[in-house]
């Protein structure tokens, strides 16, 4: 089944039953200069959590008790691609990939069929990766008004965040506790006075000017 693609609207009542489970798909991490990149897949249970929302837009303390509520009340899944295949396949392959990894581990879950996977974004894995099955729905702005897909973007960036602060603790100098390994002016001072770690993706710009000095 072709993606269809759809821009993000004002959210009004849905009339029409689906069959099949909907799933809510997103990523943590593309721009980061180190770290990976995670992918969550939320199938929302028959009471979700109350104030779901884009993650970006949420306090650090209330995501971490939506994201409790979420786990305790849905099916969820999750996919990480470390920065070595970040590098190998580049940032776009990778997050494909992610995705597809979510969704795999959700769906081993579920008993019944998938109805419609909706992803954040213009694009979705449907035709770029080869284990994607699903029929697949992008929703630009999706983390803001489909409630599958800003659980599955909480769930994402929670699980992201809680691997770079463990990072952070191998790796002291860059702050990623804070900055989660996107580019601050910390980052990038450190990266001139250490060098790059295992962590960082030697792809990206900044990494890949530093190693060729």
């Amino acid at each position: 089944m072709p993606e269809t693609r759809v821009r993000a609207t004002r959210i009004t009542r849905v009339t029409t039953r689906v069959s099949g489970h909907v799933i809510g798909v997103d990523e943590a991490g593309r721009g980061p200069l180190a770290g990976p990149v995670v992918a969550a897949a939320v199938v929302l249970g028959r009471r979700p959590p109350e104030g779901l929302a884009d993650s970006k837009k949420l306090s650090a303390k209330r995501r971490a008790v939506l994201e409790e509520q979420i786990k305790a009340s849905c099916h969820w899944g999750v996919g990480v691609v470390d920065p070595a295949e970040i590098d190998r396949l580049n940032i776009f392959g990778a997050t494909m990939l992610a995705m597809t990894l979510a969704v795999q581990e959700l769906v081993a879950q579920l008993q019944g069929d998938v109805c419609e996977v909706r992803v954040d974004g213009n694009l979705t894995p449907h035709g770029r990766h080869a284990d994607w099955c699903w029929p697949a729905r992008p929703i630009v702005g999706g983390d803001a008004i489909e409630p599958c897909i800003s659980a599955a973007s909480i769930i994402a960036k929670e699980h992201r965040d809680r691997m770079m602060r463990a990072a952070a603790e191998l790796h002291p100098h860059y702050g990623w506790e804070r900055n989660a390994g996107y580019g601050t002016a910390q980052h990038l001072a450190a990266l001139r006075t250490h060098g790059p770690t295992p962590l960082h993706r030697r792809s990206f710009a900044p990494v890949a000017q530093l190693l060729l000095l």
